[in-house]
């Protein structure tokens, strides 16, 4: 999903896009390699406000960080950017701001019922105020792009602060570069209502996350060389550390709020930090700085699974994505669209970690071939309760996979997710046409799942023959071969998850671009972004 949406590694992880921005977890990591050199930070809420002659001192010291930025990324100062100075008041004003009035915002509260169908998030999860929550208590700093301006905080000690400019910095060169709102900015905002707008959606759907991911990870690789310049090494020296480190991330004792957020928000907002880094690493490795920073910007890859396998990038490697036929006819007298896009290789990594454990996951991701899902509400829910419940949704999701084993064995794991996801929910073998589906009763209407070969489908409300009906023509809908991304802009130089969804996808430039605390204190443990 865009992890701002649930769709693009939906568009969910992407859902991810929008929130991506708004959390993640990166430089956090890196706080076990490179200690803050005052050896103990306090606690924010300790930390008295930066003297006037400290606050000097940083300013100066932007100017400085820019041209080592410059030389690292290989990316040219146009401009001198902005700097400012700001309360954790005047932060926590402008975060709430931003959730008000942001588009990515909006549309991470309307993917939240699709998040619910699927089991990613309870359902009684409130997502709103708990990424608030998580973002005042860690923030450390962020670029806006919209005033071009570096904000930095005045409770964040000097020497913790400079590590954090770098990684802000290179948000700023990469503005300077290509316009990162409008670079950013390449996902379909709107409803999809009719099958050619459901095939563009699924064609741009990752776009955002994948951006999110080239931004986050070059400003994180450069966060690691700022990090490391006393020892004369740079990320490009330690082959390993992209891996490593993507392990790191994945420890969330660090952060109370993050250890209690669902998994789809764990990884979604890590995905951009510690995948990104990981490929900015291995292009860095093959190609060398120019094709790392600038290459990527002016190219950038469409997908999560090009992320996820940067050589796939490199070499060209089509990307998998099913076709959605039309489906319209079907479903329109009492559905009205509500989301559709791509389950992409993120949204199946995290799916299968959740239903199945992280070994099971480590091995079926890689074994991802491509996946939609679409979803529907119907025209019978009226009030605000009812549209806000799940059981209004009807939600399909088609997948494919490099084998048949790899296909029985998801479906498998999604079938043991139907009884904890819905009360009373009840298999009706008599009604199961052959070996191949599962029929099931729930509170929220039937449920099939079924497998030919290499796909699997799920129905998740719609009533069972009008499933199967679906079922039958997607399936017929769908190619031999892998269809590329197409009609995302890939070489403008100024062209944003996932969706949100991400990306959850999943970050929106447009919301800002923020840096967690990436120290280590007794109150207020670090991460950062």
């Amino acid at each position: 999903m865009s992890h701002g949406r649930v769709g693009s590694s939906g568009q969910w992880m992407v859902w991810v896009a929008a929130m991506t921005v708004f959390a993640v977890v990166g430089a956090a990591c890196l706080a076990q390699t490179a200690p803050p050199a005052s050896g103990q930070t306090d606690s924010a809420e300790s930390a008295t406000p930066m003297t006037k002659a400290q606050a000097k001192e940083l300013f100066q010291s932007v100017d400085t960080i820019l041209q080592f930025v410059s030389n690292d990324s290989k990316l040219p100062i146009e401009h001198k950017v902005k700097r400012k100075l700001i309360s954790r008041d005047e932060v926590n004003k402008y975060l709430t701001k931003k959730f008000d009035d942001d588009q990515s915002a909006k549309r991470m509260e309307r993917d939240e019922i699709v998040l619910k169908k699927f089991g990613l998030l309870d359902r009684d999860f409130q997502l709103k105020p708990f990424l608030l929550g998580l973002l005042t208590e860690q923030i450390a700093g962020f670029y806006d792009n919209k005033t071009k301006t570096v904000n930095l905080l005045d409770w964040i000690k000097l020497d913790d602060q400079k590590p954090v400019l770098a990684h802000e910095l290179t948000h700023a060169l990469q503005d300077q570069k290509v316009g990162l709102e409008k670079w950013s900015d390449v996902g379909d905002d709107g409803i999809a209502r009719n099958v050619s707008e459901d095939n563009h959606h699924l064609q741009t759907d990752e776009a955002e996350t994948a951006r999110s991911a080239v931004a986050e990870g070059q400003a994180m690789a450069v966060f690691v060389d700022y990090t490391l310049r006393s020892t004369g090494k740079t990320i490009a020296d330690a082959p390993g550390i992209g891996e490593k480190l993507k392990d790191l991330a994945a420890d969330t004792s660090g952060s109370p709020m993050m250890s209690r957020a669902p998994l789809l928000l764990q990884q979604s907002l890590i995905f951009p930090y510690s995948d990104g880094l990981a490929f900015e690493q291995a292009i860095l490795v093959k190609q060398g700085r120019d094709a790392a920073f600038a290459g990527v910007l002016a190219n950038p890859p469409s997908s999560s699974f090009e992320i996820m396998n940067p050589a796939a990038y490199m070499a060209h490697v089509p990307v998998p994505v099913l076709r959605l036929p039309d489906i319209h006819p079907l479903i329109d007298a009492e559905y009205t669209p509500y989301d559709v896009g791509v389950m992409g290789e993120l949204d199946v990594r995290i799916l299968t970690e959740l239903f199945g454990g992280r070994k099971l996951s480590a091995v079926l991701t890689p074994q991802w071939a491509g996946g939609l899902y679409y979803a529907a509400q119907r025209k019978s829910a009226v009030t605000e309760a009812e549209k806000d419940s799940t059981a209004s949704l009807g939600l399909l999701y088609y997948s494919r996979w490099k084998s048949e084993d790899a296909a029985r064995s998801f479906l498998q794991v999604y079938e043991t997710e139907i009884a904890r996801k819905y009360l009373h929910a009840e298999r009706r073998q008599r009604d199961e046409a052959d070996a191949g589906e599962r029929v099931y009763s729930t509170g929220e209407g039937d449920v099939l799942l079924s497998i030919s070969g290499k796909d699997v489908f799920v129905s998740e409300g719609f009533e069972l023959s009008l499933a199967r009906k679906l079922r039958d023509q997607i399936e017929s809908g769908q190619g031999v071969g892998p269809l590329k991304i197409a009609d995302v802009p890939m070489h403008e130089p100024a062209l944003s998850m996932s969706r949100s969804l991400a990306s959850f996808g999943m970050m929106r430039v447009g919301l800002g671009r923020y840096t967690l605390n990436g120290t280590q204190a007794a109150s207020e443990p670090g991460r950062a972004h």
